[in-house]
């Protein structure tokens, strides 16, 4: 099932969250580059959530690349 994305922005943390869904204590956790946490699916090990950690910080030091690949699509 296709879902859009959804961006918060804790400033305090200065943590990104991209979510799919809302995060759920069933996901495995996986720290995919440091400081970037991917929150997995535990029955099919889909990303559905990821954090980013010194989110601000990387924006100043270099453009932001993730190690994932998208898909990115208009929603209908």
């Amino acid at each position: 099932m296709d879902t859009k994305l959804g961006f918060e922005y804790d400033r305090q943390g200065d943590i990104l969250y991209i979510n799919k869904c809302k995060p759920y204590a069933e996901q495995e956790s996986e720290e995919i580059e440091y400081g970037v946490v991917a929150r997995l699916n535990p029955a099919t090990g889909e990303i559905e959530n990821l954090e980013i950690l010194f989110f601000s910080k990387r924006l100043q030091d270099n453009p932001l690349e993730l190690p994932i690949i998208a898909d990115l699509r208009l929603s209908a």
